[in-house]
């Protein structure tokens, strides 16, 4: 049997060619007879529709990906994974690199390209956290921008809710904020 398997870490993933659309269209066209699609992180070696398209693999079958870094985001991940595929007699297809054997040149270069990967992801985790940094120093802070609650209103509603006419719950929703916001409004205001 010859199975694709289809990767993206987000729903919104489509850069690249790298979409589950256009991955399953890739898989289908090199003659893939099922093709497995899962949204999920490459990072972890354990992901749920993976273990069960590796379950089901037996000696003979074929297993095709599009790019090597749709099925391991990391060097020692991709080692286990390919070992265990070779003991099993499963072939592995990687449609921009070829058919990854057992052979000592076939193993340097799958040992070579899933430590680019690996260098890859951590340069990316890299990048987004010296950019988080440069913007917390400039100020900007993360997550959505406070709600500016209007003063008077607040005052109205606090009164409503200390008199017990109203309660949290109904002055939060009358105001737009959660019950974490009101606290912390009382606080401020105290």
């Amino acid at each position: 049997m010859r199975y694709g398997y289809a990767r993206v870490s987000s729903r919104g993933q489509a850069v690249d060619g790298s979409s589950l659309e256009s991955q399953r269209r890739q898989l289908e066209a090199n003659g893939c007879d099922q093709v497995v699609e899962e949204c999920f992180t490459g990072t972890k070696r354990h992901r749920p529709q993976l273990d069960a398209l590796l379950d089901r693999l037996v000696e003979g079958d074929e297993l095709y990906v599009c790019k090597l870094d749709r099925i391991a985001r990391s060097l020692q991940a991709g080692l286990d994974l390919f070992e265990e595929m070779d003991r099993r007699g499963v072939r592995v297809t990687v449609l921009n690199m070829g058919t990854m054997s057992g052979d000592p040149a076939s193993r340097l270069m799958r040992n070579v390209m899933l430590a680019v990967a690996e260098f890859e992801r951590d340069m990316i985790y890299e990048r987004t956290r010296e950019g988080l940094e440069r913007a917390h120093e400039q100020g900007r802070r993360e997550g959505r921008p406070r709600k500016a609650i209007d003063s008077t209103e607040f005052g109205r509603h606090r009164t409503l809710v200390e008199s017990k006419e109203e309660t949290v719950n109904e002055a939060c929703a009358a105001l737009g904020i959660g019950r974490t916001k009101w606290y912390e409004l009382l606080r401020e205001a105290a």
